[in-house]
């Protein structure tokens, strides 16, 4: 029910009339819109928030498709042998030079090449002998000469023996004719020394070999002219025996010792040949810090002197990690596995490899064994990728 308010104006008794229903009903239209606004706005900012979160889903949904799926491995440490690699020089295990032993000359002919086998007193060369063969002839004659001589002295002195009971020979006549005869059977002997001599000398010229073994060089010619200063002219390895010489760091080579087993790879084979350290030299070469372990192998057409081969020494066992031959990886820094850290991330980890077959690789130094070393597919990742870490059972 509407009631009019009188109201006096301050300027004049005029009587103006007010209607409080309609003022109501202005208030509640403003207050409905602005209630209408509101939640216009609370509607609008759900409505961009939910698409926000909805875009922030399928990014993080699409970053985590980005991220590569990667199979990870934790090795541990299992019982392996230890065993220390190097590289080192083929050598015959007892490198023989021959040269002319004799006076020298002119050399008529080489009887055997690089290569060849050959027996203990064996002639390999001769040399011209045409001035020695005469002074031996003539000393032969001189002996003959000598011989005739002594056989008259000792038949003079037989007849003084046999005169000087009747007088007819002193006894001074018959010292003097013994004193002859004896130098006459010296003179024999003299000559005879010499035709010796002479044949020793003749037998020089032929260059024979000390020891069966193996020819492993050839350094004369037919015509060729030698002496006793001249360079040797063959090699021969003793019994064919060969040697790799293994340079070690000096920590690994105070673990090797006389009769340590040992592998030996030829460079440019797969062949695996067995063999022992004969030999670990006392020195340590001050400007690298390395020794040598010779390591004797059985004969072998692989084995080259001047060659190169790779070495596996046996020394004792280790702990240590083992991991699959796809996890190491090598470039020419060395090698390396790619491991993954705390935050996922790909990080590079140099290794020392020990021996490898068909178990896998054992890792020497450079792993404790916990880590999560990528099992394969390292060849594709870089240092600072982030991954998604499926872990394996060890090997």
């Amino acid at each position: 029910m509407n009631r009019e308010t009188p109201i006096r104006s301050s300027d004049s008794d005029t009587l103006v009339l007010v209607d409080d229903g309609g003022r109501r009903r202005k208030r509640i239209a403003i207050i409905g819109a602005g209630l209408i606004a509101i939640v216009a706005i609370v509607l609008a900012l759900m409505m961009m928030g939910g698409e926000k979160k909805d875009e922030a889903a399928a990014s993080a949904a699409k970053e985590a498709a980005a991220v590569p799926r990667i199979t990870v491995i934790v090795p541990g440490h299992q019982q392996v042998a230890r065993q220390i690699s190097a590289t080192g020089t083929i050598a015959a295990r007892r490198d023989m030079p021959v040269g002319i032993a004799g006076q020298g000359g002119r050399v008529t002919s080489v009887r055997v090449d690089a290569g060849q086998w050959v027996n203990a007193g064996q002639v390999l060369a001769t040399v011209d002998r045409s001035v020695q063969s005469q002074v031996a002839a003539q000393q032969a004659a001189q002996i003959a000469a000598a011989k005739a001589d002594a056989q008259l002295a000792q038949n003079n002195y037989e007849r003084a023996m046999q005169l000087v009971d009747r007088g007819f020979v002193s006894k001074a006549d018959l010292e003097a004719k013994r004193a002859a005869r004896d130098a006459a059977l010296a003179q024999v002997r003299v000559a005879q020394a010499q035709l010796g001599q002479t044949r020793a000398q003749i037998g020089q010229l032929n260059v024979v070999a000390p020891t069966s073994g193996l020819i492993l060089d050839r350094n004369v010619e037919v015509g060729q002219i030698v002496s006793p200063g001249s360079a040797p002219l063959f090699r021969i390895a003793q019994n064919g025996q060969m040697e790799v010489q293994a340079k070690l760091a000096e920590s690994a080579l105070a673990q090797v010792h006389v009769g340590t087993p040992a592998t030996v790879t030829p460079v440019g084979s797969d062949v695996r040949i067995s063999g022992a350290v004969w030999q670990v030299e006392p020195i340590i070469d001050p400007a690298n810090r390395q020794g040598i372990a010779h390591v004797a192998v059985p004969y072998q057409r692989l084995l080259r002197p001047g060659g190169f081969a790779e070495v596996s020494l046996m020394s004792g066992s280790a702990d240590v990690p083992l991991l699959p031959q796809s996890a190491v990886l090598s470039d020419g820094k060395g090698n390396y596995v790619y491991i993954v850290g705390k935050d996922n991330r790909v990080q590079r980890r140099a290794v020392t490899v020990g021996e490898v077959d068909d178990d896998g690789v054992t890792i020497m130094a450079g792993l404790t064994g916990q880590e999560r070393v990528v099992a394969s597919a390292g060849a594709f990742l870089n240092p600072g990728d982030k991954v998604q870490p499926v872990r394996q059972a060890a090997q």
